[in-house]
């Protein structure tokens, strides 16, 4: 049985990827697949994916059968950059509006109604998924929310008279906390099943995110500069604004949004404890 592991095909979990000996994983039985985070979201629920980079939100959703790996995550302190809400309002003047939100996340759509709920207090918004397009989102909405590459290059191209909100940096503002938007998991069975060979597939994220970040930062910045436009300033100011451990702060910031995602009722189930894989498959519980 080989693992077949996923990867967000978005340019923000490129660290932990970049530098990865894939040649040596698939000698050892591995298949990658890059699907949007909705994808693979499904993916680990329905069993298709053993390992992967997933939602914050699907994590919370399937913690009962997934292990998170430590020290790796997407996360940030304040401005994340890659998720953003357009709006033709100002966001204290959102109560009652119409919200276009994009099909590719469960994390962020889940992010800004915690935020416009929790922290402004709105109670009449109304939600409808669209796909990734600006100029459709536009119709007959106030405001449309996206995520990853769409909303980077939504931002290049949006024009001023649309306020732009940063949800990484809204959530900050009222909380004072890291927000983690992405996770490594594995499937409980797989850790199970085949602990060498998801050993094998953690030291190369570890691997991959520290040589990315350090070493070989320039030509990663390049590459990703080549293929979807931009300056590489702006690249360089991208993923130095967003952080890849998953540590107590970090921690802390998770529990926090799914506390609050329980308590609006976006997710069934408390989450009070996020059980952590290890070497050696042993679990921490992290609470």
């Amino acid at each position: 049985m080989s693992i077949r592991v996923g990867e967000i095909s978005y340019t923000n979990i490129i660290p932990a990827f970049f530098c990865m000996n894939r040649q040596a994983l698939e000698a050892e039985g591995c298949r990658f697949y890059p699907k949007v985070p909705s994808a693979l979201n499904q993916g680990m629920a329905e069993g298709n994916i053993d390992v992967a980079g997933i939602s914050s939100f699907a994590f919370g959703e399937n913690c009962g059968e997934l292990e998170l790996m430590p020290d790796l995550s997407v996360s940030s302190y304040g401005k994340v950059g890659s998720i953003y809400l357009f709006s033709s309002r100002k966001i204290e003047a959102l109560e009652g509006a119409r919200i276009a939100l994009t099909t590719s996340s469960a994390t962020s759509i889940h992010l800004l109604k915690i935020i416009l709920n929790e922290f402004y207090g709105f109670r009449e918004v109304t939600y409808q998924s669209m796909e990734p397009d600006p100029v459709k989102m536009k119709i007959n909405n106030d405001a449309f929310l996206l995520i990853g590459d769409d909303a980077i290059r939504a931002s290049w191209n949006t024009e001023e008279t649309w306020h732009r909100y940063d949800l990484g940096e809204l959530w900050y503002q009222h909380t004072g906390l890291p927000m983690t938007y992405a996770v490594f998991a594995v499937k409980k069975t797989a850790g199970d099943e085949h602990p060498q060979t998801v050993k094998k597939i953690y030291k190369e994220f570890l691997y991959s995110k520290t040589l990315s970040l350090h070493t070989y930062f320039p030509p990663m910045i390049r590459e990703v500069q080549q293929k979807y436009g931009g300056t590489v300033s702006f690249w360089e100011q991208y993923f130095r604004g967003l952080h890849y451990d998953f540590r107590e702060k970090e921690k802390t910031g998770l529990l926090y949004y799914f506390e609050l995602l329980h308590k609006h009722n976006y997710l069934e189930h408390p989450v009070r404890n996020i059980n952590m894989w290890v070497a050696g498959n042993e679990v921490q519980h992290l609470s």
